[in-house]
């Protein structure tokens, strides 16, 4: 079914628990600018086309504009005039609060004048925890700590190790983008003392902001495992900044052998086009886990197809539902719509079938939603404490 407003279909599914978001622009984004965060691009489009023109793009304009009081599928340009004469808090609102997202887990490591959890989950009525970016947190530090004169290696390492001890106190997980650093082909072992201190000096002296030495990120890697904290991993696309062929979860292999009996649960995001490999991963070890972020909403009309591959081999217990939701309101509506659906067309179609009971489907239904995520980050009772407002670095 669909929600009085003309939004994303209720079905039978509990709150959505959003394991995997970010947070929403404050202002009014232009025209180009709301049309690139419909893609993955870092660049504009190519003369005479649009991001509009996208899996992505039709999906926003088939969910979204009944939200705002308009037609399905009206043109961008009604679309955006309509979302400018709201303004940004209440497009934030209507469109969040149509989602059926009740837990929000924010990784506030992107920069930008974005939302931060509480913020998040605020307008969606629903609660927000953070997830803390492991190499963002480096980089703050570091700058922290420069802003006092030089830096000593040990120094660095010492503040490194309390940061993130202190982080686990409060975090729904930490999260690492190493496929963007460095690539997931990693020495899966943990780098000893003096290896870091002397890459920590490196990086140090050189002044870089950006942490990519993949000693450090290994470092980082074990320090999060060590908390107990789910640890979340990038994997497969994202934008340009990554080489996807070095995004396999594959290439995790040897390391998610290293973590298997530390007790840290490590959940590989969006995973796509490789989710077929992170499902077997899911499959064989026993801590890892797979999620449907970002890839729904970039395929769309396919999202069905793309998510029964997801489960050919993951077992059921072992997938998680995000959105992956970044800048606007409208990738929220958008991930939560094509889940909803996706997962409707597959579970009433395999029912219909004979393969699958009802009951068997509903169960599994509530699990992908919800039920997997709340027993891996620990959120009892269908609660959470709100995390801190963190945006922007």
């Amino acid at each position: 079914m669909v929600t009085a407003a003309g939004g994303p279909p209720a079905g039978d599914l509990p709150p959505l628990v959003d394991h995997h978001c970010h947070g929403v622009l404050r202002y009014e984004p232009d025209a180009a600018e709301f049309a690139g965060l419909l893609t993955e691009a870092d660049r504009p489009a190519a003369a005479g086309t649009t991001f509009f023109d996208t899996q992505t793009g039709f999906a926003v304009r088939r969910w979204c504009p009944p939200l705002l009081g308009l037609p399905a599928h009206c043109p961008p340009e009604r679309y955006l005039a309509r979302r400018r004469e709201l303004g940004p808090e209440a497009v934030r609102r209507r469109l969040l609060s149509a989602t059926g997202i009740g837990v929000y887990l924010v990784d506030t490591g992107l920069p930008g004048d974005l939302t931060g959890p509480a913020e998040t989950a605020g307008a969606g009525g629903g609660t927000g925890r953070e997830v803390v970016r492991l190499e963002t947190l480096a980089e703050r530090l570091a700058a922290g700590l420069a802003a006092n004169g030089p830096v000593v290696a040990e120094e660095f390492t010492a503040a490194l190790d309390r940061a993130v001890r202190a982080a686990a106190r409060t975090a729904a997980a930490f999260k690492s983008v190493a496929a963007y650093r460095h690539g997931l082909a990693l020495d899966p072992r943990p780098p000893g003392p003096d290896a870091v201190r002397t890459a920590a000096r490196d990086w140090l002296a050189a002044g870089a902001p950006r942490l990519t030495d993949p000693v450090l990120l290994r470092h980082l890697i074990w320090l999060a495992v060590a908390t107990g904290r789910p640890l979340q991993l990038h994997t497969g696309f994202g934008d340009p900044d990554l080489r996807l062929d070095r995004a396999d979860p594959a290439l995790l292999t040897d390391l998610l052998r290293a973590t298997a009996d530390t007790g840290t649960d490590v959940v590989l995001l969006h995973c796509y086009p490789y989710h077929r490999q992170a499902a077997y991963l899911a499959a064989v070890f026993p801590h890892v886990y797979a999620d449907v972020g970002l890839t729904l909403t970039h395929t769309g009309a396919r999202a069905a197809a793309v998510l029964a591959e997801f489960l050919e081999l993951a077992p059921f217990g072992k997938l998680l539902f995000s959105t992956d939701a970044y800048g606007l309101p409208e990738l929220y509506v958008v991930g939560s719509a094509l889940f909803r659906t996706a997962l409707a067309e597959l579970l009433d179609g395999w029912t219909a079938s004979g393969a699958w009971s009802a009951a068997d489907a509903r169960r599994v239904g509530a699990m992908i939603a919800a039920g997997n995520a709340r027993r891996v980050y620990g959120l009892e009772d269908g609660g959470t404490a709100d995390g801190p407002e963190d945006g922007g670095r």
